[in-house]
């Protein structure tokens, strides 16, 4: 159904106040150097990016479409060549990386995919900066660490005036205080996703889902290929933290996903959505967006997504947030700006939101998708109200970090066997 936005609250303060995850975070090793990922407390900063010295024509990338009202900046900066992104898979609407990018900043888009924070670091550690790769799109607590290594270029914040469209609530946070190595790409969170066809039970909780997997959904769900959601729902499921280091209660969790459950999974996929559409599951653990993007594949399939329904996480779930930076030694630089400054313009924003399913983070989302998206489709699935919000747990590489990807390694050997 159509969103409402002017019951939109786009995000509890009070949530955001802890550290941030995305969809994993794993302990970094072989080619990575050993990086442990250490989570920030997030902060604040008046630093709005500044517009000095930008060059470049305003409008707003595509002279067809409506623009919001109200004061924004549309600098486009026209680079030419070839831009290189090494990104999440389905990430952004496939005309803002194809004809759109070129038409706007005279820039080919060449797209690779990687699966999880530790294919990026692994991948940008061991090129010593030759990685050939322009843009990346890491998750916040692994800034820290990429700069500490010399994996990330400084903004020139002179190419990217449009960062004042971003709402400052997601800037400034404690693994960038100032955005000089990135900026808010947008931050989502993790449910469930089933056929009500096959399934005739209601998933309202982490447990509820644990108990189809293990039953209705038999050998016909997936669940995400990463250690912390796959820990995860247990420990939501039973009031504990997902970031907990204790002993018997990761002792608990492996006895329950190993002996109980594993055996009844029939796939780790982070991106289910393409496999929903071709009938592999019934029942998909997926981050928001995914599943959003899983009634669209459905339909386009000839299935019926009227059967289809989502569930937000609970008791609780993570949330994370993801960030655009330019990999150290980009061969091009300079379209990596222009790219990222144009993903800046709010109706370039909202595009991009509508194919994505993840907040981008734009200042005055209500009224942009007022304006721009009046017919937004499964608003729900993106925009969260406070409730939710306050529910949702941000994640932590600590001391229990080894014995969750242990853990999911049982798992998933069960699961096989």
């Amino acid at each position: 159904m159509a969103a409402k936005p002017e019951s939109f609250r786009i995000l509890a303060p009070v949530a955001f106040h802890q550290k941030l995850s995305r969809r994993a975070l794993i302990k970094l090793g072989g080619a990575a150097g050993g990086l442990m990922i250490v989570g920030a407390a997030c902060g604040s900063d008046d630093d709005d990016g500044g517009d000095g010295g930008t060059t470049g024509t305003s409008g707003g990338g595509d002279s067809g479409a409506p623009q919001a009202s109200g004061d924004w900046s549309r600098v486009i900066n026209k680079a030419g060549g070839t831009l290189v992104m090494y990104t999440w898979g389905e990430y952004n609407d496939p005309e803002l990386i194809g004809d759109q990018a070129a038409e706007a900043l005279d820039v080919t888009m060449n797209v690779s995919y990687y699966v999880s924070n530790e294919d990026l670091v692994t991948k940008l550690s061991s090129s010593n900066g030759a990685s050939g790769y322009d843009v990346v799109v890491p998750t916040g607590p692994f800034i820290p660490q990429m700069i500490e290594k010399d994996l990330l270029e400084k903004f020139d914040k002179s190419l990217l005036p449009n960062i004042v469209n971003v709402d400052p609530l997601y800037l400034g946070r404690d693994w960038d205080p100032g955005n000089e190595y990135s900026v808010c790409k947008d931050w989502g969170s993790t449910g469930w996703f089933w056929d009500s066809s096959v399934i005739d039970k209601d998933i309202a909780t982490w447990q509820d889902f644990m108990d189809v997997t293990m039953n209705e959904a038999s050998g016909n769900v997936s669940w995400l290929d990463s250690p912390n959601n796959v820990t995860g729902p247990y420990f939501w499921a039973n009031g504990i933290n997902w970031t907990t280091e204790e002993t018997a209660d990761l002792d608990a969790c492996e006895d329950y996903l190993v002996n109980q459950v594993a055996s009844h999974i029939k796939a780790f996929d982070s991106y289910p959505s393409t496999a929903l559409a071709e009938g592999a599951f019934a029942l998909s653990m997926a981050w928001n967006g995914d599943a959003r993007q899983a009634y669209v594949r459905i339909e386009e399939a000839g299935g019926d997504p009227s059967v289809w329904k989502w569930g937000l996480g609970a008791p609780a779930t993570e949330l994370w947030m993801d960030n655009y930076c330019i990999a150290k030694g980009a061969p091009n630089a300079e379209a990596a700006h222009a790219w990222i400054n144009w993903l800046l313009i709010p109706e370039i924003s909202i595009q991009d939101l509508n194919y994505h399913g993840y907040n981008s983070g734009m200042k005055n989302m209500p009224q942009l998708i007022e304006e721009l998206l009046p017919d937004l489709v499964n608003g729900d699935m993106i925009f969260f109200d406070d409730a939710q919000v306050e529910a949702m747990q941000t994640g932590a590489v600590n001391t229990a970090q080894d014995r969750v990807v242990e853990i999911y390694d049982k798992v998933k050997a069960a699961a096989a066997g």
